[in-house]
């Protein structure tokens, strides 16, 4: 009975519980119905608008009359309403039919204004921040625009500026957006240090990269402002340099930067493992293309067997390879170097393997981040266009070449893929730097002629008007001579790799045994012959005047008006000077009747054509430590005018680093030249050379050669060789830029049609010759030498003059 009464219930239960189910189920699918229902929206409410229309806001939430939005949808409309910019707060619910956003608007940037700067001027900092006038005010932009003005305050060595925003309400909806700047001071490099090298020294790695210590110039130079970026691009700097000289396994450890708030100042330290020093093993070329010559392709390489392993050296060699085989048809050749270690003696054997590439084509070239410089000043460092095989060795030369314009701070080239499987897209990425320059210097020199005080103001610019084209103007001013100076170039002239420009310049000197005043100029092209030779052609002309230094007048007949209070008949009347036996019954310009004939021709007019060939082998112009420079050429005088000559020069310069450890460089120069009259006139005297310290240290300038009563003749020919090393001074910065030399020089100027004439002496080859020591110093305004020579050779008709200072150039 008991368990039948079980069972009955069970079964009641489990119809109790199927019926409550079903109601749950009826239940839930009712509720679903009814939130369905709710979420079909019959029109859109727009609540908190002043300024942006309630239809505008609408068409962003992208809602329709009779569509159901779910809350996903509602938080999807919240996002986009944001993302306009136009409102502070945003919310979205509905009601029933009626979907109702709610929106707190921003307010309109009235102004946008800055405080307490004083480094950075208004329009910089206008330019870096997004917050502008007339545009709805973003508290999110403006903490953004806070970490850019740091970041620029930053980059001029003010880490410690404080930048905060504040708004002023203006009414009706309008702010004023002020940012207060605290400047703060310069947070200078304190010191710079390296652990681990042990080939090369501290003060060499200094001068390898682009940051530098504090010091006395550094106010002028702002070498000493540290950043990031900047360390980053010398960690680059030290890898190539290491690279470049033999150590294949150079690795960066660290390169840390640590701030010391107390003295506001970094300390910078970078470790290195230098690894050995390499040679080059075996050098072979294999190819695996049909129909490619090998054999032809070894005179391409930079790399033969023994020398120092060179990076550069098989880059050089990958584009001479890629180049010749594009040239001969094989425009998807890829060429791939293979090392091969050997750590016993220290050699890498390199195989330069060319296999056949991918056919790839160059859909476009993308360029972005040039505001200044133009898309074509760009494209034009590419030796491949749209259309062309895709090759990476020769887009990565064009990334070189970008960065040796000196127009950006950094060039970035990447690609993507085209349209097609077969087309790639290369974007090339860049950050403008400033390419202009203003140059202030003074000093005293002891040139010759030009010796007394000086002072010269200069503007360049490398990248005129965006069109890679280099301008400078400048002016000189001594205590005896004027200079002015316009300098134009065009480096791609017709679309070609040809470097054509003018130069026209003003030159006057009231110093010496006489004044001269010389208005001329130039035009001229150049063009690279290989990477190392370049041709130069130009036309030059020239007028020359010389005159009395002595404070004598002249009418325009060339009669002498006054001369020590008294009347005198200027030389120049006298029809036959040089014969005259008698002498001049006047005082002359000079004691020399071979000048006072030459001064009294004047003004002369000088016409010509010239050429040369410069052979650069060098590894730094501005510093060299390896490599030749070697020029000679010819001009020709005769196109019009007064001169007819043809006159020849030579000079070369070899640079050898004598000891890595102690950065001591080695340098050989010599030099020769030789003028000749042609068409029956002979020489004009002014057509010489004019030779001294120009080429032997410790003679005066003028100092050596022919001469009539003391007074230079010039020569017709000249030789010169010296040899120099410098070396970092001791217990001194290197990153003050001062430089020791000892030097030896020798020479002679020679030759005259005036042999024999009286008093004329030094028209033989006899050999001049001196020894001394040297000062260099990399100034700001250019390179600045302070020479002691003393003559070993001579003769006792020369001009001495032991002592020099002026700006100098090594080659």
């Amino acid at each position: 009975m008991k368990a039948g009464t079980n069972i009955v219930r069970t079964a009641a239960a489990i119809a109790l519980s199927s019926t409550v189910l079903a109601a749950t189920t009826l239940g839930v699918q009712l509720a679903t119905a009814g939130v369905a229902m709710a979420a079909v929206v019959n029109r859109i409410e727009v609540v908190g608008n002043k300024r942006v229309e309630a239809d505008t806001i609408r068409s962003f939430s992208q809602v329709k009359p009779g569509q159901n939005v779910s809350e996903s949808e509602q938080d999807a409309i919240v996002r986009r309403l944001f993302s306009t910019g136009l409102f502070s707060d945003v919310s979205v619910n509905q009601s029933g039919g009626t979907l109702v956003i709610k929106v707190a608007e921003n307010e309109i940037v009235n102004q946008v204004l800055f405080q307490g700067n004083s480094k950075i001027k208004d329009v910089q900092l206008a330019s870096l921040v997004q917050t502008q006038p007339r545009a709805a005010y973003s508290k999110a932009t403006a903490q953004a625009d806070v970490e850019a003005i740091k970041k620029a305050y930053t980059k001029i060595g003010r880490s410690d500026a404080v930048v905060n925003v504040q708004t002023q309400e203006i009414g009706q909806g309008r702010v004023n957006v002020i940012f207060n700047i605290q400047e703060g001071d310069r947070t200078k490099i304190a010191s710079i240090s390296f652990v681990g090298n042990n080939a090369f020294s501290d003060s060499r790695l200094k001068g390898v990269i682009s940051l530098k210590e504090s010091g006395l110039l550094s106010f002028i130079q702002r070498d000493d402002v540290y950043d990031p970026d900047k360390l980053h691009t010398d960690e680059e700097a030290l890898r190539r340099f290491y690279y470049n000289h033999g150590y294949a396994d150079f690795r960066i450890l660290s390169a840390v930067a640590e701030l010391d708030a107390s003295q506001n100042s970094y300390f910078i330290t970078i470790t290195v493992d230098e690894g050995e020093r390499y040679t080059y093993g075996p050098v072979k070329i294999d190819s695996t293309i049909p129909g490619v010559d090998t054999q032809s392709l070894y005179s391409e390489l930079k790399t033969q067997e023994g020398d120092t392993y060179s990076a550069k050296k098989i880059e050089d060699s990958l584009v001479n390879l890629t180049n010749h085989l594009a040239s001969n048809g094989y425009a998807f050749a890829q060429v791939t170097p293979r090392g091969d270690r050997d750590f016993t003696n220290r050699t890498i054997a390199v195989n330069y393997v060319i296999d056949q590439g991918p056919r790839a084509y160059i859909e476009r070239i993308e360029i972005r981040g040039n505001s200044k410089t133009r898309d074509y000043v760009i494209r034009r460092e590419f030796d491949v266009s749209e259309g062309d095989a895709f090759n990476q060795v020769l887009i990565q030369r064009a990334k070189q070449r970008l960065e040796d314009l000196k127009y950006f701070d950094k060039v970035n080239i990447t690609t993507a893929p085209g349209s097609e499987p077969d087309k790639v897209i290369v974007i090339v990425d860049v950050s403008e730097k400033p390419t202009g320059e203003l140059s202030l210097g003074g000093g005293y020199t002891t040139s010759g002629d030009s010796s007394g005080p000086v002072a010269e103001v200069g503007i360049q610019e490398r990248n005129f008007l965006g069109r890679g084209q280099f301008i400078k103007v400048s002016a000189g001013f001594g205590t005896n001579t004027q200079n002015y100076n316009l300098s134009f170039t065009e480096p791609y002239f017709l679309g070609r790799r040809l470097a054509a420009g003018f130069d026209v310049y003003y030159n006057k000197s009231t110093s010496g045994d006489y004044d001269s005043k010389m208005v001329g100029g130039d035009l001229r092209i150049a063009a690279p012959i290989t990477d190392s030779l370049t041709a130069q052609l130009a036309y030059n002309i020239k007028s020359e005047t010389f005159g009395s230094n002595n404070g004598t007048e002249y009418d325009s007949q060339g009669n002498q008006l006054a001369y020590n209070g008294a009347n005198y008949k200027s030389t120049c009347s006298n029809p036959n000077p040089l014969q005259d036996p008698n002498g001049y019954s006047a005082p002359p310009y000079t004691d020399s009747p071979i000048i006072n004939q030459a001064i009294c021709d004047s003004p002369y007019l000088t016409s010509s054509v010239s050429y040369s060939l410069t052979y650069n082998t060098l590894d730094n112009t501005n510093d060299p430590r390896d490599g030749f420079f070697v020029q000679a050429g010819q001009e020709f005088a005769g196109l019009g005018g007064d001169a007819k000559f043809v006159k020849s020069t030579a000079k070369a310069s070899y640079f050898k680093l004598l000891s890595e450890e102690y950065d001591v460089i080695g340098q050989l120069s010599g030099g020769a030249g030789n003028v000749s009259g042609f068409g029956g006139g002979g020489l004009r005297v002014f057509d010489n050379f004019f030779k001294g310290q120009d080429i032997v240290r410790g003679f005066d300038y003028k100092g050596i050669g022919p001469r009539q009563n003391g007074v230079a003749l010039g020569g017709e020919n000249y030789a010169n060789a010296s040899a120099e090393a410098t070396f970092p001074l001791p217990l001194i910065s290197r990153d003050l830029g001062f430089r020791g030399a000892v030097f030896a020089d020798a020479g002679s100027l020679w030759g005259s049609e005036y042999d024999g004439f009286t008093n004329v002496v030094g028209t033989d080859a006899k050999l001049r010759a001196s020894a001394g020591v040297g000062l260099i110093w990399a100034s700001p305004f250019g390179p600045i030498r302070v020479n002691y020579a003393q003559p070993l050779m001579k003769q006792s008709y020369d001009k001495l003059q032991q002592f020099s200072f002026g700006f100098s150039s090594r080659f």
